[in-house]
Parts: C-alpha cells; sequence; structure tokens
C-alpha cells in the first residue's frame, strides 16, 4: 500500500527553493557547536589542538551540510521529515556539547551522536523515498553504505585514546569526505550520478550563506563578550574597532557580490548538482572554517594588543585570509 503523500520537496514554484522555518531552528543547534569549536581552538592553540578542532570542524560541517542536501530533497514542512529534524536536533546537542572533551572522556559520546546522526538520517530518508524512482533509492542506499562504513572507525575511535582516536576519526572522515568524489560507488549497487544529485539551486545557496551568517555572528559574539570584560584603553577600543571591521570585510567579500553570483550560477546551471558537490559542500567549508579562525584571532588581539606568540600571528592573518580567498574563488 503506497502512501498518499509524497515527502519529497516541490520543485518548479516561486517559493519551491525557500528555506523553512524548522530548517532555521535546527541550524540553532549549529550556533552553540560553532561556539564550541571557537573556545576549543582558542583552549588549545597548537599544533595539535588546531589538528584535532579541524577534524571535529570537518566532522560537525559534514554532517550540517549532509542535513542540508536532505532537506533540498525532502519536504521539511512534511511532519515525518519535520519530526526527523527534532530528532537530529538532539542528537546534535549532543554532538556539541561533547566538542571541548571530544579526545577526552567525552569521545564515545561525540562518536555515538555523530553516527547517530549520519546513519539515522539517511536511513531515515530512505525511509521517505520508499515508492519513488528506483534511482533515488539507490542513491540513499549507497549514501547509506557508506555512512556505516565510515561509522565503524568514528565508533572504534571513540572507544580509544590519544593518537589512536585521532588516527581513526581521520580515516572515518577522509572515507566521508570522499565519498561524493567517487559518487558512493558501491560493488553491486554501481555509482550514483550527477543526475541523482538534482538540487534546488535557490535551497542550497541560501542554506550555506545562512551557516556562513552563523560564523560570523560567532564573530561578532566573541568580540562583543571579550570587550566587555576588558578594562576601556585605547589599544583595546582600536583591537575592538579592527575586529568588528573585519567581520564586516569578510560579510561584504562574501554578500556583497560573490554569493549573488555564486546564486545565479547554480539556479541557472544544467548540472546544479556538480555545483552543490564542489561549491557549497567542499569549499564552503573553508569558508567557515577560516571565519571561526578570525573570531579566535578576534579574542586574542583584544586581550593582547600590543603582542602575540607565533601561533597567534598565525591565527590573526590565516583566518580571514583563508575565508575570503575561498570565497573569492567560490563565487568566480
Amino acid at each position: 500500500m503506497s502512501r498518499s503523500r509524497s515527502l519529497l520537496r516541490g520543485r518548479g514554484s516561486h517559493d519551491s527553493g525557500k528555506v523553512g522555518m524548522v530548517e532555521l531552528f535546527f541550524d540553532l543547534v549549529f550556533v552553540f557547536a560553532v561556539t564550541q569549536l571557537s573556545h576549543s581552538l582558542l583552549a588549545h592553540l597548537s599544533l595539535g589542538g588546531a589538528l584535532q578542532v579541524a577534524l571535529l570542524m570537518v566532522a560537525v560541517w559534514w554532517v550540517w551540510i549532509f542535513t542540508s542536501w536532505i532537506t533540498n530533497w525532502l519536504d521539511p514542512e512534511a511532519l515525518p521529515i519535520r519530526l526527523g529534524l527534532f530528532v537530529l536536533m538532539v542528537a546534535g546537542l549532543l554532538l556539541s556539547s561533547s566538542i571541548p572533551q571530544a579526545f577526552g572522556e567525552r569521545g564515545l559520546l561525540f562518536a555515538g551522536a555523530y553516527v547517530f546522526m549520519q546513519v539515522g538520517r539517511t536511513a531515515y530518508s530512505l525511509w521517505a523515498v520508499r515508492g519513488e524512482p528506483l534511482n533515488m533509492t539507490r542513491n540513499f542506499q549507497r549514501i547509506l553504505l557508506w555512512l556505516m562504513f565510515s561509522g565503524v572507525f568514528w565508533i572504534t575511535g571513540g572507544l580509544l585514546e590519544g593518537p589512536q582516536r585521532l588516527a581513526c576519526w581521520g580515516l572515518a572522515l577522509a572515507i566521508e569526505v570522499l565519498s561524493p568524489s567517487l559518487y558512493f560507488w558501491v560493488p553491486g549497487l554501481g555509482r550514483s550520478t550527477l543526475e541523482d544529485w538534482n538540487v534546488e539551486g535557490n535551497h542550497m545557496a541560501e542554506r550555506c550563506a545562512l551557516f556562513v551568517i552563523i560564523a560570523l555572528g560567532e564573530s561578532l559574539l566573541v568580540t562583543g563578550a571579550t570587550f566587555a570584560e576588558l578594562a576601556t584603553s585605547a589599544e583595546g577600543v582600536l583591537a575592538f574597532v579592527v575586529a568588528v571591521l573585519g567581520s564586516i570585510a569578510m560579510w561584504w567579500v562574501y554578500f556583497d557580490s560573490g554569493a549573488e553570483r555564486a546564486h545565479h550560477r547554480i539556479a541557472h546551471s544544467s548540472d546544479p548538482g556538480r555545483q552543490a558537490r564542489i561549491a557549497y559542500t567542499y569549499l564552503h567549508v573553508l569558508i567557515v572554517a577560516g571565519i571561526i579562525v578570525s573570531a579566535v584571532a578576534d579574542e586574542l588581539v583584544l586581550v593582547h594588543p600590543q603582542h602575540a606568540s607565533q601561533a597567534a600571528e598565525l591565527v590573526i592573518v590565516g583566518g580571514p585570509g583563508c575565508s575570503c580567498w575561498v570565497a573569492r574563488c567560490s563565487s568566480g
């Protein structure tokens, strides 16, 4: 017996690419995640700490962007999909809360929440597309198998400690990051095609732009909160102004014309799946990472306006530079 209503997102109408309120509500979990990441980097400002936070950052982005792909295909206003997002929010809060101790005592919690979100969401989506064309079902089957495979290494890493955990999680993340480039090829099931990844370009562009806003919001929050705790001084005021101007500059580079050009390109592309994979799935993580590093740089400049360590100098220069350069590249 087939269900009476498809759970797929509608296409072709003037508002088919509109981001729903439930998606914005879901994003609030990642406001917390971004804050946790910036605080973790500030607390572990070393090569090893940066490597750990980079891995966690990509993991957070990966679970968010995969969910954005799902809500591009499925209708988030449909009750089953909305309820699924609420369940993901609970798991996302557990994941975000464990970030500071992900390489400590909460490693298994982080890994468990992450695997639940990735595997559980994809399995639920596979259920949601039952009765739809076979190529869509096969696409979700392939994605599910890849995520189950990587999940073994996430859970194994959560049970290990130190460098072994980092190695296992690095391998797990590499599997997931590589999988779209291989079109989720699975023996016996073949591989997905770009036609299988036909996305609503307006929706994908807006979703990623909103995550950039989340990251920029963290930069402003760090600047304001840090300045509020400092004694007033000329150096502090100057550092505050520079930090705010830096956030404005990053917004300007991304939103003044770059985002609009990229938005127009994917919305009118004959191959939106390729655009979504390269510009929005892969390149945007570097933009977001650069902004998060910039937030850490803002706090370092405010607290120590007259001097900085070598690590701090790398953060101060590298964060904004990476974000602005990739934003320009992704927008063409």
